[in-house]
Order: C-alpha cells, then structure tokens, then sequence
C-alpha cells in the first residue's frame, strides 16, 4: 500500500465513503419495496444479486475460480455455510427495518467488531491486547444495559453481529474476491429463492406483479442495490489500509443509528443511549489500540529496513535480521 498515490488514496477513499454510506442509508431503500414481506424482499434481493454479478463475471470473463472451487468440497461447504448466514443476516435486517427496530439493527453492527475479536478468541485461539480485552469487556457491560433498557436482550443486534462475524470467518477462510464471492453466495441461494416466490405467486401472495411497474422495478434493483456498494468496497481495498478501511465501517451503522432516531423518530430512553454510549466507548478503546498497533509495526519495519540497508550502504554485506511478527490489520466486511 506504500506504493499507491494520492490520487489513487483518494479515489479510494470516496469509493470507501460511497460504500459504507449506501451501506448506512438501507433503512431508507427496504421501506419502499412494502407492501412485499421480508421474506419476498429477502428472496428477491438473493435470486437479482445472483443475476447482477452473474451478468457482471460473464462480461469480465472471469469464471475460471469457479470450476476450481467446484473441485474443492471443503471451500464449496465454506461457501454454503456462508451463504445460509448472510441469508440470516440479510432476512433479520430487512425485518428489523420494516418492523420500527433500525437502531436495535444499527446496534448490531456496532458490536460486530467485538463479537468479531470473541469469536477470533473462543475459535481460532487467538490472543488479545489488554485494550482489546477492555474494550470486549466494556461491550458485555453493554448489552447487560440494553438487555434491562428493552426488557429483553437485543436479539435483533446479537443475531445481526454473530451471523455477520461467521459470516466474516467464512469468507476468510474461503479466501475468495468479493464479486466471486457473493456470486458463489447467491448462486447457492437462487434456486430456493426463485422456489420460494414461485410458491408465493402460486399462493397469490407475490407481489411482484401486482403493485405497478415501480414496485416491481424496485423489487428487481435489490441486486444492483447489493452490488454497487460491493464493486466500491472492491475499489477502496485495494487502494487505502485496512486500518482506514477499519475506521470507515462505523459510517454505516452511524447512518442507520442516524436514520432511525431523526428520520423514524425511534424511541431513545436514558438507558438505551447509556448502553450506546458504553458500545461506543468500547469501539473507542478498540480503534486507539488498533492505530497505536499499527503506528507501532510501522515504525518497527522502518527501523528493520534502516538496520538492513544501513550497512550494504557502507559496502558491508548485510545481516539478514528476522522478520518481525506484525499485528494483523483489523478484518474488515462487505
């Protein structure tokens, strides 16, 4: 990423803004595909976006990976585990926003990075930073808050985070590009999508046909909804660190809190915005810990290259020096 310029950062960094801010304004994009239920939108939304990034590989040519990942049954499982949970993901969300819960919805991205890091604890054995232990602790203290602020725990939030970090897992695990992905995801999904309007049709309960060419215009960009920002999260990661890729991700669920306090007029009583506050705290102590980290393997590099170079300057063969265990870079969702 040293090599990139600043025109290129740039470009990056709008392509970044452009999708974490679509990301963030769906609240305001699934109201208008009413009066189709969840379960319509959700089917739509898989069988187009398969249609969209079908369209968009075929023009591309890019189809090689595919036939590789048929003959890999392990990945092919990944995939379809993958698939089964963004469905989760995408049917609770698209509920929660028609249903008056868009700030319960935007609360579950906010703690995705800490479930996230627990998952990355309880499965992979990894070890973390005392800020990193703070800031997961200061999270559970969280939603022991929200969970007496509701009068329940916050299903909606917990199912959005932990289906989108296995979600996450899965994809890294798969190791896959995100238009290829999400190509695999909804190839898996479109079959028991386009069944299941099938039956709604044959049950007169579609609404695909019956509500004007607008709603069924809308209905069918569901995919190129899904796309667009999917092709912009493309180009910003190839163009910006992952640490600032990192930051960026809280744009969208600061879009949705947005959106469900000032545009739906959602209720915030004093206990629900001191368990956001702790959330946010969390995700404070979280980002400080990851820039130091980062500042820090910085300059690490810097000093190991300096020390390298240093004497092959002087004429003297150098030193081969070990190379230095760097922090991962914080993973980072489409």
């Amino acid at each position: 990423m040293g090599g990139t310029s600043k025109s290129e950062q740039r470009v990056g960094l709008l392509n970044g803004f452009a999708a974490y801010g679509m990301w963030g304004l769906f609240p305001l994009f699934f109201p208008l595909l009413e009066p189709a239920g969840a379960g319509e939108v959700l089917a739509h939304r898989m069988m187009w976006s398969f249609v969209v990034v079908a369209a968009v590989l075929l023009v591309m040519r890019r189809w090689r990976w595919a036939g590789e990942l048929l003959r890999q049954p392990r990945r092919l499982g990944l995939v379809a585990v993958a698939a089964g949970v963004i469905s989760i993901n995408w049917g609770v969300y698209i509920w929660a926003v028609n249903s008056g819960h868009v700030v319960e919805a935007s609360l579950g991205y906010f703690i995705n990075p800490l479930v996230t890091i627990a998952m990355g604890v309880l499965l992979l054995g990894e070890r973390l930073r005392p800020a990193q232990w703070a800031a997961v602790g200061v999270g559970l203290a969280a939603v022991v808050v929200l969970t007496v602020g509701y009068g329940r725990p916050p299903w909606i939030s917990l199912i959005l985070a932990f289906s989108f970090a296995t979600y996450g897992l899965m994809k890294k695990k798969v190791n896959l590009g995100g238009v290829e992905s999400l190509a695999a995801e909804t190839a898996i999904q479109f079959l028991p999508a386009l069944g299941y309007l099938l039956w709604l049709t044959a049950q007169g309960h579609s609404t695909f046909t019956t509500e004007g060419p607008g709603h069924t215009a809308l209905l069918a960009s569901t995919g190129v909804v899904t796309a667009i920002p999917l092709v912009c999260f493309g180009a910003a990661a190839i163009r910006v660190p992952l640490s600032t890729l990192g930051l960026l991700q809280y744009l969208a669920p600061v879009f949705q809190f947005l959106c469900g306090v000032l545009y739906f007029h959602e209720a915030m009583p004093p206990e629900r915005w001191a368990g956001f506050a702790l959330v946010w705290l969390a995700l404070i102590l979280l980002t400080v810990d990851s820039l130091r980290t980062a500042r820090r393997a910085a300059r690490l590099r810097t000093t190991l290259a300096a020390t390298v170079t240093a004497p092959a300057a002087a004429g003297i063969p150098a030193i081969e020096s070990p190379t230095a265990a760097t922090p991962a870079a914080p993973h980072v969702e489409a």
